[in-house]
C-alpha cells in the first residue's frame, strides 16, 4: 500500500467517507459546492483556488472573477475547511521592484510551504500570461517576486521540497489565447529566481487528455514517487471538456514518468460542473494530505463558477493509477 512520506499530520482534514457502492478513486462531497460563485460582494465566479493548512486551521488563495470580469486573487480562512471567509478586497502585495508588481490580471493559484514560508504562483498578466510569484508568512504581508518565465505560460506548480538541490517547477507553455495545446514541462531553479534546465514530463495523449494537460495541486511524496494530479481537455463538438487524473513520477528526476492513467480519475458530471460560466469543467488547484491515513481532500473549481470537495485515498488512487497506466 502507497503511503505517503514527508506529509503532515492532518487530523482535522476535511472528509467524507466513500459513499457505499461507489467504485471510483474519487469522490465528491455531497454538499457541493462550498464556495457559492457570489460568497463575497464583488464576486462574479469563485472557483480554482488553492489551500493549505495554517495554525491548525486552513487558508488560502482563491481566484475571484469580479462582476466586471477582471481575475484577481483573494484571501481566505477556515476553521474546518468546509466554510470560508474571503475578503472582498484583492491581495494587496509588497515589492522592493516595480517590475515584480506588474500585472494585468490574475488567476488559478497554488500554494505551498517550503522551508519557512508559503509560496504562493499563479498565472499573470504581463505582455500576457506568464507564472507570477510572491511569498507569505502569516497571510497578512505578501511579497511579490519576479515573474519565474516569459510570457506565454500557464500552471505554474512548485513541488514541495527541493530536489538534488534546486527548487523544481511544473508548467505548461502556451500561447496567448484559449490555448489549443498544451504539455507539462519542468523547470528547475537554485533560488527560485534564475529557472534552467527545462525538461519536457509529458505530451497530450488521446480521449480527455487529447487537447492539452496542466499541472493541478502541488504534488505528494510517496514511497512510490511523486503523485502529481493533472488536468486534462478533450475537444467536443460543444468545446473544451477539463477533467482530472494522475501521475507517479521519479522522486529524484521528476521529469520521468513511472505511470499515467490511461483513464481520468474525475470527469464533469453533475449539474453544478456541467453548467456555469464556463461549462464542463473539473479543475483541480489544491489537495490536502493526511499522512496518517492517506486521506486526501481535493478542491477544485467546477464550469469555472464555483469550488468544491472531493476525496480520496493515497493507496487507491496510486493503485488505480497502477493498473490502468498508458
Amino acid at each position: 500500500m502507497a503511503k505517503i512520506i514527508n506529509g503532515l499530520s492532518l487530523p482535522n482534514i476535511p472528509w467524507q467517507d466513500k459513499p457505499t457502492g461507489c467504485r471510483d478513486a474519487v469522490w465528491r462531497y455531497d454538499k457541493n459546492p462550498i464556495i457559492a460563485r457570489d460568497l463575497i460582494q464583488s464576486s462574479n465566479s469563485i472557483f480554482n483556488s488553492a489551500v493549505v493548512p495554517f495554525n491548525g486551521a486552513f487558508a488560502g488563495v482563491f481566484r475571484c472573477d469580479d462582476k466586471a470580469r477582471n481575475m484577481n486573487i483573494h484571501r481566505g480562512f477556515s476553521v474546518d475547511g468546509y466554510d470560508w471567509e474571503l475578503d472582498n478586497e484583492v491581495i494587496e502585495f509588497e515589492s522592493y521592484n516595480s517590475y515584480a508588481l506588474q500585472s494585468e490580471y490574475k488567476y488559478d493559484p497554488r500554494v505551498v510551504f517550503i522551508e519557512d514560508r508559503y509560496y504562493i504562483t499563479w498565472c499573470n498578466g504581463y505582455h500576457g500570461p506568464t507564472i507570477g510569484m510572491a511569498y507569505t508568512y502569516d497571510f497578512k504581508k505578501f511579497y511579490a517576486m519576479e515573474n519565474a518565465f516569459l510570457p506565454f505560460n500557464r500552471n505554474g506548480v512548485l513541488f514541495p521540497r527541493k530536489i538534488n538541490d534546486k527548487y523544481v517547477m511544473l508548467s505548461r507553455p502556451s500561447d496567448n489565447g484559449h490555448t489549443p495545446f498544451g504539455d507539462i514541462f519542468i523547470s528547475q531553479s537554485p533560488n527560485l529566481v534564475y529557472w534552467g534546465e527545462h525538461r519536457h514530463v509529458m505530451h497530450t495523449a488521446g480521449g480527455w487528455q487529447a487537447t492539452k494537460i496542466g499541472a493541478g495541486p502541488i504534488p505528494l511524496e510517496t514511497d512510490e514517487g511523486w503523485l502529481m494530479f493533472y488536468h486534462g481537455v478533450l475537444t467536443s463538438c460543444n468545446g473544451f471538456v477539463y477533467s482530472f487524473g494522475a501521475a507517479i513520477l521519479d522522486i529524484n528526476e521528476p521529469w520521468v514518468v513511472k505511470y499515467r492513467t490511461l483513464p481520468y480519475l474525475m470527469c464533469p458530471s453533475t449539474l453544478y460542473e456541467c453548467v456555469g460560466d464556463v461549462p464542463n469543467v473539473a479543475f483541480p488547484c489544491a489537495a490536502l494530505a493526511d499522512a496518517d491515513t492517506g486521506r486526501i481532500a481535493f478542491y477544485y473549481g467546477a464550469a469555472d463558477t464555483v469550488t468544491c470537495l472531493a476525496f480520496g485515498y493515497v493507496d487507491g488512487i496510486v493503485d488505480f493509477v497502477k493498473k490502468n497506466s498508458m
